[in-house]
């Protein structure tokens, strides 16, 4: 039977925070498989894992959290650091770490990482489920590169994350930190282990074409016309207003979003800020996704309000749990940044609703800037201001 533990500290001595937290995310947990870490940017992340590893050498992954993160005792944050850890425990749990830093294929990285991790778990076989963590770009290729090697497995997952978008962002991999790359966890198992993954966010009738796109993440024009022209239209809102930091606070709640195949799942792309590449007039201008999408695809602009993104954590919960039939052990609940950024001080609202449904069980949820994961048997995506909440069933 799968148990886990959950662990956190605030404490200004890096490895004591680690040591703290591993003691406590370990404690009467027998052979643990598998930590994950969630830290603060502003830690000293190497001293972390050695804390945790004088307590225990339970392999680790995770990443840097933006801002803080959320467990069953409350939203630990500090602006001197902090750690938290859910650990895994249970006798037929097999799991295979791996992680690789950037280079100029990510494709064959994500093959590499692949290999490596089944190679740790001792095993030839493909997992039945994984983890995986990447810096805040590239995160569809490795995706490919992985896929290549074990097939259409499920996954869920989150890019890392820092508090100011200062590239300060490390993913945690064992003894390894690294700051741009990739790192996976196998898991091997007969348990369930489930995943639901969505923005909430509410369809309008704001509908177009992509008709350019450069370098994959720019969006150029939709329908033949400006891009950025089209959004300001679509929102109401002067295109000059969405310069600078405008247009990344304005999409948080009016973002951007793209159907997957089978129409029951929408990819939020996250507008993040303008590439006005030298062109003299903001009609011209085009906009920096947060992830990869396509011409001759529908965009859509979606839009919510704070009481609803409030509500969707409870609502995405229940949609959980109407697939977990066993019960569930443990909770890794990743969640955006961007959506921590607008609900500021009612974030307390969030944390009462998740502590609700989850009833007691462990749970760790980290803010990160990309998240990933997949919905009734759509394809593994990969998408931003998205909820990816998994649980690990008990057996």
């Amino acid at each position: 039977m799968l148990k886990s533990k959950v662990g956190y500290s605030t404490n200004l001595d890096s490895f004591m925070s680690g040591f703290e937290s591993a003691e406590k995310s370990t404690k009467d947990l027998k052979n643990p498989k598998l930590s994950f870490l969630f830290a603060s940017c502003k830690s000293n992340i190497k001293q972390i894992v050695k804390g945790m590893k004088s307590v225990s050498n339970t392999p680790i992954i995770g990443c840097t959290s933006s801002g803080g993160i959320i467990v069953p005792d409350g939203i630990i944050r500090s602006k001197d650091g902090y750690s938290g850890v859910l650990t895994l425990s249970d006798e037929n749990l097999t799991v295979g770490v791996a992680c690789h830093e950037a280079g100029k294929n990510p494709r064959m990285i994500g093959r590499k990482v692949a290999v490596e991790a089944v190679q740790n778990a001792k095993t030839t076989r493909a997992p039945a489920y994984f983890y995986m963590v990447t810096s805040p770009k590239e995160e569809e290729e490795y995706l490919l590169g992985i896929q290549d090697v074990i097939g259409r497995v499920p996954m869920f997952g989150g890019s890392a994350a820092d508090d100011e978008i200062t590239e300060e962002w490390k993913i945690i991999c064992n003894d390894k930190i690294i700051s741009d790359g990739v790192a996976v966890a196998f898991f091997y198992t007969d348990n369930e282990i489930v995943t639901s993954f969505s923005g909430k966010y509410n369809e309008t009738n704001n509908v177009g074409i992509i008709t350019k796109v450069e370098d994959e993440r720019t969006l150029a024009e939709i329908d033949g016309s400006s891009a950025l022209r089209k959004y300001a239209q679509w929102i109401s809102i002067s295109p000059t207003l969405l310069k600078g930091e405008g247009l990344l606070e304005e999409a948080i709640m009016k973002p951007l979003g793209v159907k997957a195949i089978q129409g029951n799942l929408t990819l939020i792309k996250q507008p993040m800020f303008i590439d006005d590449m030298g062109t003299k007039t903001v009609m011209d201008d085009k906009i920096v996704l947060g992830n990869k999408v396509m011409e001759k695809t529908a965009i859509i602009q979606l839009e919510t309000t704070v009481d609803e993104m409030i509500e969707s954590h409870k609502t995405l919960l229940k949609e959980l749990h109407t697939k977990i039939y066993t019960g569930a052990a443990a909770y890794i609940l990743i969640n955006s940044a961007g959506r921590k950024k607008v609900l500021k001080e009612r974030l307390d609202e969030v944390y009462k609703k998740v502590l609700d449904e989850t009833g007691g069980i462990p749970f760790i949820m980290p803010f990160t800037y990309g998240q990933f994961g997949y919905e009734e048997h759509s394809a593994n995506c990969c998408g931003g201001l998205m909820m990816s909440f998994t649980a690990f069933g008990k057996n």
